[in-house]
């Protein structure tokens, strides 16, 4: 599915891959303002995971938390939803996440 960026995303940092079996530990509630997306630990980074993700305390899959830094016209390809957030990749092939709201269908 191809989108348009509508809303500046600045994202928060870079993050390395993450593999299937590295140890999560959840490190508070359930995300507010999104669902199913809990604030943790991997690694020694603090981020946030999909709880679909975990498994026993243990990555499921590979992860990675970075998001992609887009501004308004940019566009998308979207690789996978997960819990209002996309997976995408940018016109240059950078991949990361950014939130549904901030984008339309193309």
């Amino acid at each position: 599915m191809n989108v348009t960026v509508i809303q500046n995303h600045a994202g928060e940092g870079q993050f390395p891959d993450f593999v299937k079996g590295t140890a999560v530990e959840i490190t508070g509630e359930e995300c507010a303002e999104f669902a199913h997306w809990f604030p943790c630990t991997i690694s020694g980074y603090a981020t946030y995971v999909p709880i679909r993700f975990v498994t026993d305390h243990r990555l499921n899959r590979d992860y990675n938390p970075t998001e992609l830094i887009q501004s308004i016209g940019d566009k998308l390809i979207v690789l996978e939803i997960i819990h209002a957030w996309l997976f995408a990749k940018n016109t240059t092939g950078k991949t990361g996440w950014i939130p549904a709201e901030a984008v339309v269908s193309a």
